[in-house]
């Protein structure tokens, strides 16, 4: 639990000095808008989930999973913050809290999934790629307009020194789907390109 919620905090960094950074683009600038403070009045934002890649020891598709963003009370002191809870074909778990004010917790999530699940099916080094992406939205990608909505996306990995050995994750293109700069996500998609290793995570706000 405790690597977990290091992994986490670690994006969640990221989340909160993605706005305005200095090296930040435009489409690195849009994914980390300033969302917060959050206030959902006492209702849940939930995204679909569904996750698909190559049957390995250790990897966990998702068919029908779902995440929830709720907000609740932190018993220490009694202060609102943000919980997120996942649930899979399998089990159900609670990860945060996150505070109010700080970054996306969602985006914080589905950055951390998706990079967990290249580390194990590549036996790359999570910090490598965690890296990797955080430099990708940090410098690159590009935004594109689909009617009332922005689509953001990044190919962190397609010019790798180290692509030959990534087993197909060197074509990986992350996509953000935005409203509102104000509003969630609308939807995170993590794709690989052609057969191998066909990996996809999928989430999508209802």
């Amino acid at each position: 639990m405790m690597r977990k919620a290091i992994a986490a905090a670690l994006w969640l960094g990221l989340s909160i000095l993605g706005a305005g950074h200095a090296h930040a683009g435009e489409a690195g600038d849009a994914v980390f808008a300033e969302r917060g403070p959050w206030s959902l009045d006492g209702k849940e934002l939930r995204w679909t989930v569904h996750v698909e890649g190559p049957e390995q020891p250790g990897f966990l598709p998702i068919d029908n999973g779902s995440v929830t963003l709720a907000e609740t009370i932190d018993p220490s002191d009694q202060q609102p913050v943000l919980q997120l809870t996942q649930k899979t074909d399998r089990r159900t778990r609670q990860i945060g809290p996150f505070p109010i004010s700080g970054g996306d917790p969602v985006l914080t999530f589905f950055l951390e999934q998706t990079a967990r699940d290249m580390a194990g099916l590549t036996g790359g080094s999570p910090f490598y790629i965690r890296n990797r992406i955080k430099d990708a939205l940090f410098r690159g990608g590009q935004i594109t307009q689909q009617g009332q909505q922005s689509v953001a996306s990044f190919t962190p990995f397609a010019d790798d020194p180290n692509g030959a050995r990534m087993g197909g994750f060197q074509t990986l293109t992350l996509t953000f789907v935005l409203g509102d700069p104000k509003q969630p996500i609308r939807e995170f998609r993590a794709e690989t390109q052609g057969a191998e290793p066909g990996y996809l995570n999928r989430m999508t706000l209802q």
